[in-house]
């Protein structure tokens, strides 16, 4: 028994059009690798935020119990 075999469909057809993207498309992207590069090229700028003691101690205490379980 042979299989029936589907017609190819045709090729789209190219009419020129292009695709345009919005502004923010670009910008965004360029604007988030800006401040990004920014932040690694210096370092020394980036501050720590002030934030809640209690979730402060929480991260201490976990940094203290995998420090203590490393070999």
């Amino acid at each position: 028994m042979s299989a029936r075999t589907h017609p190819r469909p045709h090729p789209a057809t190219t009419s020129g059009v292009g695709v345009r993207l919005p502004w923010w498309a670009v910008a965004l992207p360029a604007l988030a690798f800006v401040t990004l590069l920014l932040l690694i090229s210096d370092p020394a700028q980036a501050q720590a935020a002030d934030g809640d003691p209690v979730i402060a101690d929480l991260l201490e205490r976990i940094r203290n119990a995998l420090a203590s379980h490393t070999p």
